[in-house]
């Protein structure tokens, strides 16, 4: 499993146009093939700062996503909103307690 980070800085005037949005793509996301868990944050200081947090069942169903017409659809309306260069980490978990 490849556990998936992105952290996104917005510009403060286009964060509930990106939150209406990630509202009405967030199921289809989650139910994109491989993809296993979807979470969204919100930094508590830096109220536009955003991260998202995805289990995917492999890189390539990683890639297969980033390469589709959803991904490509999310990402043309979440880019212009940016005020920041996004950053993303795919990352093996190690341990998880509960």
């Amino acid at each position: 499993m490849l556990v998936r980070i992105v952290k996104m800085s917005f510009e403060p005037s286009k964060i509930e146009e990106f939150l209406a949005n990630f509202e009405n793509v967030k199921e289809k996301i989650r139910n994109f093939e491989g993809c296993q868990f979807l979470e969204l944050y919100r930094d508590q200081n830096s109220t536009n700062i955003f991260f998202t947090y995805s289990y995917w069942n492999s890189e390539a169903d990683l890639n297969n996503y980033r390469h589709s017409e959803l991904f490509k659809g999310v990402w043309a309306n979440t880019k212009p909103k940016f005020n920041a260069k996004p950053e993303a980490w795919s990352v093996n978990k190690i341990a998880s307690l509960k």
